[in-house]
């Protein structure tokens, strides 16, 4: 699966790749090298953090699943239970 990005999206992260370049290692990048380091990243880079974020969200769905059970239950029939 590809990783799609709106233009602006897409727009600010070359703006940042470009000023995090000409910031930390001294280097101006134009902007046809950073769209071709953001492709880059997106294709080989994206899917590991997509597929990391996909399993914390189940984990985290998992988590308010297994609450649910604590959350929503209530006694049956505990108008006998009083009377004992």
């Amino acid at each position: 699966m590809a990783i799609k990005l709106s233009k602006e999206v897409e727009e600010r992260l070359i703006s940042s790749l470009q000023r995090y370049c000409g910031e930390n290692m001294d280097e101006e990048m134009g902007g046809l090298k950073a769209r071709m380091l953001l492709d880059f990243c997106l294709r080989e880079i994206g899917p590991s953090i997509y597929n990391q974020a996909i399993q914390d969200a189940q984990a985290a769905m998992q988590d308010k699943i297994a609450e649910i059970e604590h959350t929503c239950y209530e006694t049956e029939f505990p108008y006998w239970q009083k009377k004992r």
